[in-house]
């Protein structure tokens, strides 16, 4: 079938599911209790198969499809996730659209390079599927609008990716600073360092044996294939990435704006560069973007203020101890990577991780109150849908687009060299015509969405 087709006829089946409230168990398996959510992951090169160890580890969920352009990945990875721990062979899909017809699937799961994340997402609610979309969720600032709306319009579980939502560290974090905790919390600082060396350039090449790379390039605009413009690279590439801002540091994005405890900014000033390297990327490699909220219940200039800071090269540990026994090698915080978040307020100042945060309190800074521990979004995104409760989605799509809605802001005024007035009501920037036309883009046919 046809994409304008299929989203034709998927759009008028939604809309007498959801006149009905029947949407979410519709040509759903999920008649019984002790029946499994049945997955289909579309993209296994890198974090796709986290995806699916992760899902086949739960009780109440299977992986029961895999979709990528990449024909060359599927052997190996059936064989180490499937076939060598006695699991039935999942389905194999090439066209995504394809998958998204098999009844059999209860929920995708979206694992593809960022352009692609914002229309795989609304394809699957229009197919009536359950979704869980990797980080960043949109590409774009008015993709992240219409994720909402969908998500809205087609009433099914749609969760974002920022996993530390379901840690009971972020919630402890965030619950301790929103009952002042720290007093008035007016700065918030999130933090990606992570030591990359440079891509080098590639040549224009055939494409590979059994890559669909029309397919990859979907809805981008179309170019001559290289590996730079392939497997992860694409991240450095603004066609399909947003750089390491909209990369690792979503993560960081998120929980400083949620410890915040803001929305939409009124001011975005970021500047940056590509520093040391003479290469294909065209994301920066250091940016430092400052966000300014409005904060009517606040002291002195009733506002609160956030800065992100992405490095790429060597850095200081910025309050957290590189040398803390379990995190020499750690993924947040070791000699080479330095990633979280400090936050302040008027009796102190907060220093978090992924899977711990720590106060210090007064002019002397005394130990404060602490809180750790890790969650499995996974189980949480299995658990809405078995309980067919939206409410105990911890990755609410709404907040994922909020995060992602500064990222596009800060590359935005990166890319034009200039500060923005951003207007939280209408979701414009003030005045600057140039910039809002950033805030969209366009589809290359026929890779387009509607809600």
């Amino acid at each position: 079938m046809k994409r304008r087709n299929f989203v034709k006829a998927a759009s008028a089946a939604g809309t007498v599911l959801v006149a009905n409230n029947t949407m979410l168990w519709a040509n759903s398996r999920l008649k019984r209790a002790n029946d499994k959510v049945r997955i289909g992951i579309v993209g296994i090169h890198g974090m796709g198969q986290t995806h699916i160890q992760s899902f086949n580890e739960l009780p109440d969920a299977e992986v029961v499809a895999l979709c990528d352009i990449d024909e060359n990945l599927f052997d190996e990875r059936i064989k180490k996730h499937f076939t060598d721990k006695g699991l039935p062979k999942p389905k194999k899909y090439i066209d995504y659209r394809k998958m998204l017809e098999d009844k059999d699937i209860d929920a995708v799961s979206i694992v593809t390079p960022n352009h692609w994340h914002t229309p795989m997402a609304i394809w699957a609610m229009q197919a009536g599927k359950h979704v869980t979309v990797e980080k960043p969720c949109c590409h774009t600032f008015q993709e992240g609008q219409m994720l909402i709306k969908a998500a809205k319009k087609y009433n099914v579980i749609v969760q974002d990716g920022d996993e530390q939502r379901s840690n009971p560290c972020g919630k402890t974090m965030a619950d301790f600073l929103k009952n002042g905790g720290l007093g008035e919390v007016y700065y918030a600082k999130g933090m990606c360092y992570k030591r990359r060396d440079t891509i080098g350039k590639a040549q224009e090449e055939p494409v590979p044996a059994g890559v669909h790379y029309d397919l990859w390039m979907g809805p981008a605009p179309e170019k001559p294939f290289t590996q730079n413009r392939f497997h992860y690279n694409w991240h450095w590439q603004w066609d399909y990435g947003c750089g390491d801002m909209g990369n690792q540091g979503v993560h960081e994005m998120d929980v400083a704006r949620w410890g915040l405890g803001v929305g939409l900014p009124t001011k975005v000033s970021a500047i940056g560069g590509h520093f040391m390297f003479d290469d294909d990327q065209e994301t920066p490699n250091t940016l430092i973007a400052t966000f300014e909220f409005e904060n009517p219940d606040g002291a002195g200039d009733k506002k609160k203020i956030l800065v992100f800071e992405v490095r790429h090269w060597d850095s200081n540990p910025e309050g957290f101890n590189e040398n803390k026994p379990g995190n020499d090698t750690g993924y947040m915080v070791s000699s080479a990577n330095n990633i979280g978040n400090l936050f302040y307020g008027s009796n102190g100042y907060m220093v978090k991780n992924v899977d711990e945060w720590r106060t210090y309190l007064g002019k002397d800074h005394a130990p404060g109150p602490i809180g750790s521990g890790l969650g499995n979004h996974f189980q949480n995104f299995i658990d809405a849908i078995r309980t067919n409760d939206p409410n105990i989605n911890n990755g609410r799509i709404e907040e994922g687009v909020l995060s992602c809605s500064l990222i596009h802001l800060a590359n935005i005024s990166y890319r034009l060299g200039r500060s923005l007035n951003f207007d939280p009501v209408t979701k414009k920037i003030i005045h600057d015509g140039e910039a809002n036309a950033l805030l969209t883009k366009e589809y290359r046919e026929p890779y387009t969405i509607n809600v």
